[in-house]
């Protein structure tokens, strides 16, 4: 038997891929992911064998994945950020864990990468210093319904709330809603900040207010972090304060 790994390869940039990660990458013998993250990761290929599909074909691919290291072949499935936070590690390991024990592949463990959330943080400044909730927006594997009661729960719980896949072409209606539940806890100008590819090319930043920012120019390469009652913006950086007040570093 093989082993297959899940592996995180950070938010787009290789200098944000952990050394764990490449190692992993550059030690086994298949490849398997999304062809946008398999893009990303091109120069460490080599000539590896690539299972690369489309978005909406994750259970195809990580299923030919397991059967490939069933086989006896060292195979790595690649996600973007983190593999652990809306990528692949969940449905690798079921389905590792449904095949019968004489015929199933060692399961190498998951391997972390830096998540979107941390990467868009640190482009904004420091707006996760304190409690903060992470939420999807797409309603393609939950109910809508479920989403915008945890939308709900964390406007009232005063989260600082990061959402990811905020928008796509279609579905342009649910971040309206987000406004408008969070614009019921929190005042209109608590600080919001988009960032588009973040550690890609064409990186960018957007700091605006909670009652102003889905006029800003939102898609599915964003991640949108709402502040809570204490974030604030100075000189271009958001801010959500740690609590230390008067206290020394590190107490």
């Amino acid at each position: 038997m093989g082993k297959i790994t899940v592996v995180g390869i950070g938010p787009g940039s290789l200098l944000d891929m952990t050394p764990r990660a490449r190692q992993a990458i550059e030690s086994a013998e298949v490849i398997a992911g999304y062809n946008t993250y398999i893009k990303l990761i091109e120069e460490l290929l080599g000539d590896r064998k690539v299972i690369g599909t489309a978005m909406m074909q994750e259970i195809d691919r990580c299923k030919m994945a397991v059967a490939e290291a069933a086989e006896g072949r060292d195979t790595v499935v690649v996600s973007s950020g983190d593999a652990g936070v809306y990528g692949m590690a969940g449905l690798v390991l079921e389905l590792v864990l449904q095949q019968p024990e004489d015929k199933r592949p060692e399961f190498g463990g998951v391997i972390a990468g830096v998540s979107a959330v941390n990467a868009a943080a640190s482009v904004l400044g420091a707006p996760l210093m304190h409690d903060f909730a992470v939420i999807s927006l797409s309603d393609l594997l939950t109910p809508w319904e479920t989403i915008e009661k945890r939308i709900e729960m964390a406007a009232q719980g005063d989260f600082v709330t990061a959402l990811y896949n905020p928008k796509s072409k279609k579905r342009v209606e649910n971040i309206e809603r987000v406004r408008e539940i969070m614009l019921q806890h929190r005042k209109s100008d608590t600080p919001v900040g988009i960032v588009t590819a973040a550690s890609r090319e064409g990186e960018g930043k957007i700091i605006s207010t909670l009652e102003d920012f889905t006029k800003q120019e939102i898609n599915m390469f964003s991640l949108v972090i709402i502040g809570n009652s204490m974030t604030y913006v100075k000189d271009g950086y958001m801010i959500t304060p740690r609590g230390y007040g008067n206290k020394e570093p590190g107490l």
